[in-house]
């Protein structure tokens, strides 16, 4: 009812020139749909604030999430935020529930060497909520990781090969160094190209006395590449190889343009704005130029792109006759691409966003759609944060309209306005972005000092007004870096300005997301209007809502970690009104719950740490040794392609080299120590062969992991999410990749020393105790595809006790557990550690090298009465600009972020 009157106010007060502000049965059945929508859906985003935008294995990534719900206030829906680690081969590494509390919650990852090595990984965060719409609203962002850890080599490649030539052939130019940056010269390479382990093509060849190799590529057809690596192996030493791996999604140097006509359509005869966007093959954007065509090759126009490949003109199409680009990009490519088809009955809407106050509504007809349609109603309905923000109508008189919308009626954000039918077709739709600057919350940095010296310390004063009024209720994040170590594109980065406000609401990769609100001025104003004609919308269309095409809703927010199941008797009959007890030792806790008629169970609000046992129990029952406990799942999204994949980097070697040389020095006591050649007495491998229900697998497995990586693992799946070369997981099972990338969704068969389980059962498992985990793409002899319904096996094989060792009755009872009772260790809490700031006040001579890159972080800012915050914290050895960034949100749902640089000398 709240939003409902809201929404009539807005109405209300709507004034719309030349349309006719008149009720109408049809448009008011719009408006109840709509509110109906939103009251059933209400939209959730969550945005991070991380304290820097990359890292080398050994650093702990410090985040701070902010939790949002219609048009950025904050969410009370959800209370648990599920944060996702997923590396290159789109396998999750680490998962981590945060607590939500106010709408905010903080959560730190540490890059130990057992999980993480360098590459590109993407950090996904998203409620349970979230998975109710089909368009994704987590929040994603791409994360370099380099390291520096026992490192003996640096690679640098780049690629040729035009997409545009279906006859071209890939080359591949590879340079090798020393870490020291010293050529490896006349080495051999061996190298092999691999697609889901399988081997496509390989070779051998020597470094140039540059360290440079050329290696000709042969993948098949261009599309086949994807998915595809590249693995080179260089003889640094007498039968001493180093392996490096590079990805060749993105080899090709293609380009392609795509042509947006603003509403949606070409008319016949009617001035149309065209925003184009030319990407190339890694998805960033690339300059191009070009001419419009007509069918008899007359030039009708010309075209530049203003930012980024993007950009826009105006044209007139003409009655049977078709209209190509002739392109040239500025890579020297060239090319011919169609325009849309042009309508002879259409009509089209068109806004003008450049006035500072209004929003410049055209509605434009063909004269055939206006003579069909003369006299009826039209109305125009704009959308934002899932809310109507304005309705109107009118009647067709004439076959263009002019009329203009305060801007005051919305928030700062992305809106769609829409033109409908009286029937409530979707007719025309176009993006717009509204920035309203008294809207903005001005969030202010400064220091007692202009500038340090090094292990100062540093008074920070934060400021939080809006409209020049203290504000003194909300929550802010403060991070401070060493920019000299850590330099960034700042238009390139992802703020709570970009995410919220604009790519959180629209479909598609926005590159360099921040440009547009970095020192924004008339340039960028019309760059961002370029965009809005490029991309999609992500919020729930009209024409969905009035087709009645809205998702129901499958799953319910969290409140809480709830952990449910079903208990049933052995002959499956469910057992209704059955004691159940959880027990979670470690916390000195137990409760207990009765069943349902169906047998069901539910334990909500559960509080407990992600490395805590949990045991379920239905002992307490007459005849309870003839009853079974099953665990229900939790629902979670699929692991699709990247939404920011051109965010990653190719050549992290040299681009990180800098940051990743001091992140040596900063861990420099926590390298590894080299292989070292031990003379003793071999003790036996344990294999698959060892256990009689395997022994018809293949004798030798496709891929091997030994125990050794394991140990130091505190989650055997997440280790082995990254270690099982060929293997992807989702959704709680193992699947083969090759497989599960064509559609196949069969799972792997787990065994643990030769018993059949389930993949929770790994968790339960002791890393240490581990010999080996065998990888089989095929079931050989053995028949267990056919009798467990899956494809493919992994078998985990656990070392051998000590000869003498008697078996206790624990271990027994582990080996043939009671089916009415289940220990395991679902995810609970991941514990937040505290930002360590050291204090110098002790002599120079007692401190040590201070090599930090993030020199303060605070996720828990909150400022006075008077809207101020003051915060201490020390410089460290590093000389030049430091950084100090804030984020935040006020109680009200206004966003603010600020900047603020000094210099330590």
């Amino acid at each position: 009812m709240k939003r409902f009157f809201y929404l009539l106010i807005l109405l209300l007060s709507a004034h719309l020139s030349g349309f006719a502000q008149r009720d109408s049965v049809s448009l008011n059945a719009i408006i109840e749909k709509a509110v109906k929508t939103n009251d059933g859906h209400p939209i959730e985003k969550v945005y991070l604030h991380f304290d820097k935008p990359y890292y080398a294995v050994g650093d702990t990534i410090w985040f701070k999430a902010y939790l949002t719900l219609d048009i950025h206030q904050p969410s009370g829906l959800s209370r648990v935020l599920n944060v996702e680690m997923i590396n290159a081969r789109d396998s999750v590494v680490e998962t981590q529930k945060i607590p939500i509390n106010n709408a905010v919650g903080y959560g730190n990852i540490t890059l130990n060497s057992t999980n993480y090595s360098q590459g590109n990984y993407r950090v996904r965060a998203y409620t349970t909520w979230m998975l109710n719409f089909k368009q994704n609203y987590a929040f994603e962002k791409v994360i370099t990781i380099g390291s520096g850890l026992n490192k003996e080599i640096n690679t640098n490649i780049q690629f040729s090969g035009d997409a545009s030539d279906k006859a071209a052939k890939l080359n591949a130019r590879v340079l090798y160094r020393n870490t020291d940056g010293t050529v490896l010269a006349n080495k051999r390479v061996d190298w092999r190209v691999e697609t889901n382990g399988d081997v496509m093509d390989k070779g051998k060849g020597t470094t140039d006395a540059q360290g440079y190799i050329n290696i000709p590529v042969n993948g098949g057809k261009i599309e086949s590449y994807k998915g595809t690596s590249l693995v080179t192996g260089i003889e640094v030493a007498d039968k001493k190889t180093i392996n490096k791996a590079f990805t060749l999604k993105n080899a090709f140097n293609g380009c392609d343009i795509g042509f947006f006509p603003e509403g949606g359509a070409l008319l016949t005869d009617v001035p149309t704005v065209i925003g184009f966007k030319a990407i190339q093959s890694n998805g960033l954007g690339i300059d191009v130029k070009g001419t419009i065509v007509d069918s008899e090759n007359k030039e009708v126009g010309t075209f530049s792109s203003q930012h980024l490949g993007m950009g826009k003109f105006t044209f007139v199409p003409k009655p049977n006759t078709g209209y190509h680009a002739v392109v040239e990009f500025a890579n020297g490519t060239k090319g011919t691409f169609r325009l849309p088809r042009i309508l002879a009955n259409g009509v089209s809407l068109s806004l003008d966003n450049s006035n500072a106050h209004s929003l410049i509504v055209k509605v434009s007809a063909t004269p055939t759609f206006f003579e069909r349609n003369k006299n009826k109603t039209f109305y125009i309905v704009a959308k934002s944060g899932g809310f109507i923000a304005f309705a109107g109508q009118t009647v067709l008189n004439t076959q263009l309209y002019s009329a203009t919308i305060p801007k005051s009626k919305f928030k700062t954000g992305v809106v769609a306005v829409t033109l409908m039918a009286n029937t409530g077709e979707a007719l025309s739709e176009r993006l717009v972005f509204i920035n309203r600057d008294d809207e903005a919350l001005n969030l202010s940095l400064s220091t007692d000092k202009p500038a340090y010296g090094i292990k100062q310390k540093v008074q920070l004063k934060v400021a939080a007004k809006l409209n020049q009024q203290p504000v003194t209720a909300g929550s802010f994040s403060v991070s401070v870096i060493d920019a000299t170590k850590v330099p960034y594109n700042e238009d390139a980065q992802t703020t709570i300005l970009s995410h919220l406000l604009l790519t959180s609401d629209v479909t598609g990769y926005v590159e360099q997301p921040n440009y547009y609100f970095n020192k924004p001025d008339a340039k960028k104003a019309d760059d961002l209007d370029v965009l809005m004609l490029t991309q999609g919308f992500r919020q729930f269309s009209m024409g969905e809502i009035t087709s009645n095409k809205i998702p129901q809703v499958q799953v319910l927010p969290d409140q809480g970690i709830s952990l449910s199941g079903n208990l049933r008797k052995l002959n499956g009959t469910p057992v209704f009104k059955g004691a159940v007890r959880l027990i979670i030792p470690d916390k000195n806790f137990s409760t207990e719950t009765t069943t349902d008629a169906d047998g069901n169970f539910v334990f909500k609000n559960v509080v407990f740490n992600d490395s805590s046992k949990v045991t379920i129990s239905a002992r307490n029952n007459v005849d309870s040794k003839n009853m079974k406990i099953t665990m229900n799942g939790e629902p979670y999204p699929t692991i699709g392609k990247s939404l920011n994949a051109p965010d990653e980097l190719m050549n992290i070697d040299s681009t990180l080299n800098n940051y990743v040389k001091n992140s040596e020095k900063q861990y420099q006591f926590n390298k590894v120590l080299k292989e070292v050649v031990i003379k003793a007495v071999v003790s036996r491998k344990v294999t698959h062969k060892d256990y009689s229900a395997l022994t018809g697998l293949n004798p030798v497995a496709d891929h091997e992991v030994d125990g050794e990586r394991l140990k130091g693992c505190n989650n055997v799946i997440n280790c082995l999410q990254s270690m099982l070369l060929g293997v992807t997981y989702d959704g709680g099972n193992f699947y083969i990749t090759r497989s599960y990338n064509s559609g196949t969704r069969t799972p792997m068969q787990i065994y643990v020393k030769g018993l059949q389980v389930d993949v929770n059962y790994l968790n339960s498992l002791d890393p240490n105790k581990i010999a080996s985990v065998e990888t089989f793409f095929s079931d050989g002899l053995s028949g267990i595809n056919r009798m467990s319904n899956t494809l493919g096996v992994i078998s985990v094989n656990l070392k051998e006790e000590p000869k003498g060792t008697k078996v206790s009755m624990d271990d027994l009872k582990q080996m043939f557990p009671d089916p009415n009772i289940i220990t395991f260790s679902p995810k609970g809490y991941a514990q937040i550690r505290q930002f360590y700031s050291p204090k110098y006040d002790v002599p120079k001579s007692l401190q040590q090298g201070d090599y930090r890159t993030t020199i303060y972080w605070n996720p828990a800012v909150t400022p006075d009465n008077l809207g101020n915050a003051l915060l201490q914290f020390y410089n460290a050895d590093g000389k030049g600009t430091y950084k100090a960034i804030i984020e935040g949100i006020d109680k009200d749902g206004n966003i603010g972020r600020g900047v603020y640089n000094y210099t330590v000398r």
